[in-house]
């Protein structure tokens, strides 16, 4: 059974369509199982129906047809008990529900198990049998839901490209077509995607038409010739190191260059008005999908030949094709995986957002991102890449969503939430110099998250105090190797002068988890929970030496500088850390420097850090929450993955007993604490964080305004009230809405991210 499960889903991962993909399947399964009947029903979002869209031994005429409401018949059981049900006489059961246009009267026997995917159930997977006596056994219904577990990934894939391409399951146009990610980088952003994908996948190619169709097939001739001639090149190089018969293996590529092999297919593709690297991926994938299908071992192998031809002739295709890419002015980039330097080739003013499969909030380009101000979603799931080229986009950077094919409803809502922003930043310029306090004096400092020079202009106009954290692994991640001690210096000392007299917090080299560096590449099973933060740099004392040294020598003549250690989880690790921070102090004391001993901290972002406190606070300066790690801990969630995203909560009960347990203990012995991280650039948790004593509160640039505004607009009593109310909650959703009414009731409703509503809700308030 694994066997036929591989090769299913393999045939069905290179389906050219859903339509396809779902003929594949009845028709496998309907052989594996060696039953009469199977049929997929998928239930379309726009009607809430199940639509019989696939069947082997039903009627033919009745796909697209027939349909049941959600819960109507056996297979509405299914779905909406979310699992199998398996009978002997379906006719008798009192959910049976029957359609004569199917010819199902002859059949008795029914297992129907449901699809779901991320709790979605897309639809049900339905065998049948005439003979009443049969009753499918435990291991054809096991094999069934196995086939359905993996195969609901590849129907969500495909009916998001369908959805995309503007149609329902029923062929109706379709609009609003929603993808879940995860923040990258906050804002709206509405332009026209432009798909930028590595060079040589033949999976990312775009599927695009194409009216210049002689240039495409010169362009694929000329691929060809010069693939024919890397081999032919290869070949003759390395005809005296090889045998007969591993030479013949050049042959066997040269063979299937000829002009009657796969080139005169992909030509017959281009003719029918298909780009060139289009044409290629159609065929290229059809080769595989074939070999793969035979039985003969050595044919399968083949598939690899085919599969390296394909990507040779792909990249002689894409070489002069990206360098002539057209950006719109409104450009919303899109790719596998953005790097910097894609960023570098759209022109100056174009760039207004960026859609990334991979990565993560804390990734470069999420940081570059909030630097340059644009809005970003990444880590999407199951999104059809290739289809967003060309397309109108939404990306809401919020809440880590991106729309395809908007309606004008949902279009003008985002604009309005784009001009809202523009006018609320406009009218917060005011406050950048006065002072964060409520209106009964209590002070509170408002610090910047950083870690590139192009924040600080941004920052000091949003009227930052300083920086509550500078991620000194920016300079590393930008080079292909570790930074000098003087290069380190220069980055250094140029944030330290822009902010002079103000402090500066540096966190020392924190790489591991999901921040990595090309030239010193972490290989674990569980990155989160392995070798990161003070981990590794205690483990390499000579970066930390170094790093630590080019901090101080910085900080000559401004002594602005604090030093803050990352993922602390126990004293001797904070004492190590001392030790050699010392050593370095006296060790740039005697070479001449004229630098005072830096304030140095520790970051509490370990679910163990938050029961020491008081041993931590002995022992440094100050403490600063690093509340998103320390929020993935506490509730065992990556942060990054959208499969999980909703568990990720910082208004969680655990959360905000464990920020109020934290400010108590550090004040208890005298020391100050501080917070940087998600929740101190929310208006609402701000207000919360002030309320239990937190000193200074440490954010993106962006966020200053509104956080000041709101803290001076309000007395601290009044703060102190929601909390205590909030920590007899225990819902997240329930405390974030409690905090949210609150925050309108007193006048700043204007400062939260409005909730997206129906299209109904939307074309009510068009209307109102």
């Amino acid at each position: 059974m694994l066997s036929i499960l591989r090769s299913l889903v393999q045939e069905v991962n290179s389906a050219r369509d859903l339509n396809e993909a779902l003929e594949i399947i009845v028709s496998r399964v309907q052989k594996a199982m060696n039953t009469e009947v199977c049929s997929v029903y998928l239930l379309d979002p726009a009607s809430n129906r199940y639509i019989l869209m696939a069947t082997e031994g039903l009627y033919k005429d009745s796909v697209g047809k027939v349909s049941l409401a959600y819960s109507e018949g056996l297979v509405g059981l299914v779905g909406s008990r979310e699992e199998p049900i398996n009978l002997e006489d379906a006719p008798s059961h009192p959910r049976y529900r029957y359609f004569p246009e199917t010819g199902e009267e002859r059949f008795r026997s029914f297992l129907g198990v449901p699809i779901i995917h991320h709790r979605r159930v897309l639809g049900v997977l339905v065998v049948q049998q005439r003979e009443s006596s049969r009753c499918f056994d435990e291991g054809e219904e096991a094999f069934l839901v196995t086939v359905s577990a993996q195969l609901a990934g590849v129907i969500a894939h495909s009916e998001a490209t369908g959805a995309i391409s503007g149609l329902s399951l029923t062929g109706e146009e379709t609009q609003d077509v929603s993808f879940n990610g995860v923040p990258g980088a906050p804002g709206v952003a509405i332009g026209t995607g432009v798909v930028v994908y590595p060079a040589a996948d033949l999976d990312l190619v775009p599927e695009k038409p194409t009216e210049e169709i002689e240039q495409e097939l010169a362009l694929f001739q000329s691929a060809v010739q010069a693939v024919r001639e890397d081999i032919e090149r290869v070949a003759n190089r390395l005809a005296s190191q090889l045998r007969p018969e591993e030479q013949a293996l050049f042959d066997v590529y040269l063979r299937m260059l000829s002009d009657e092999a796969l080139p005169g297919e992909v030509v017959n593709k281009i003719r029918e008005g298909i780009w060139a690297q289009g044409a290629l991926k159609q065929v290229v994938q059809q080769y595989i999908r074939h070999f793969e299908m035979m039985d003969d071992h050595y044919l399968q192998e083949r598939v690899v030949d085919i599969r390296d031809l394909g990507r040779r002739l792909l990249s002689h295709l894409q070489e002069g094709e990206q360098k002539h890419l057209e950006y719109p002015e409104h450009t919303i980039l899109v790719s596998d995986e953005i790097t910097p330097a894609m960023l570098g080739e759209v022109p100056k003013g174009q760039l207004v957002g960026l859609v990334s499969v991979k990565g993560s909030s804390n990734s470069h380009v999420a940081i570059l991102a909030r630097a340059m101000g644009v809005p970003t979603v990444m880590g999407l799931v199951d999104i059809p890449v290739n289809q967003l080229d060309g397309r109108e986009l939404i990306v809401d950077g919020f809440e880590g969503q991106i729309f395809a094919s908007p309606s004008a409803d949902l279009r003008a809502f985002y604009q309005a939430i784009c001009d809202e922003e523009n006018e609320l930043i406009r009218g917060l310029e005011a406050l950048r110099d006065k002072p964060c306090e409520t209106t009964d004096g209590h002070r509170v400092a408002l610090l910047v998250n950083t870690g590139l020079m192009t924040d600080v202009l941004r920052s000091l106009s949003h009227g930052a105090e300083g920086i509550g954290l500078y991620r000194t692994e920016v300079p590393f991640m930008i080079k292909d190797r570790f930074p000098s001690e003087q290069e380190q210096r220069e980055y250094y000392r140029e944030q330290l002068e822009a902010f002079a007299p103000n402090p500066v917090t540096m966190r020392t080299l924190d790489i591991g988890g999901d921040k990595a560096l090309t030239y010193f590449p972490i290989q674990e099973e569980n990155p989160f929970l392995g070798w990161r933060g003070i981990r590794v740099t205690l483990d390499h004392p000579e970066i930390f030496l170094v790093q630590v040294r080019a901090m101080l020598k910085a900080s000559e003549g401004l002594n602005n500088l604090q030093i803050m250690l990352p993922m602390i989880s126990n004293i001797s690790e904070v004492e190590e850390s001392l030790h050699l921070i010392y050593r370095v102090y006296h060790e740039v004391r005697e070479e001449g420097y004229d630098i005072h001993m830096p304030k140095v901290g520790v970051m509490v972002e370990v679910p163990a850090a938050v029961y020491q406190i008081r041993e931590l606070a002995e022992r440094v300066d100050f403490l600063s929450v690093g509340s998103n790690d320390l929020t993935q801990y506490l509730l065992a969630v990556d942060r990054n993955n959208p499969r999980v995203a909703q568990l990720y909560h910082s208004y969680h009960p655990a959360v905000l007993q464990a920020l109020v347990r934290i400010a108590q203990d550090a004040h208890s012995v005298g020391k100050p604490v501080g917070i940087c991280g998600e929740l101190a650039g929310d208006p609402g948790g701000a207000l919360l964080l002030m309320a239990m004593g937190y000193d200074s509160l440490s954010m993106n640039a962006a966020s200053l305004p509104k956080v000041k505004s709101v803290i001076r607009s309000i007395d601290r009593e009044w703060a102190i009230q929601l909390l205590e109310d909030v920590l007899l909650l225990d819902s997240p959703h329930v405390i974030k809405s409690c905090v949210d009414l609150a925050i309108r009731n007193a006048g700043f409703g204007r400062y939260l991210r409005p909730v997206k509503s129906s299209p109904v809700a939307l074309a009510e308030q068009a209307v109102s």
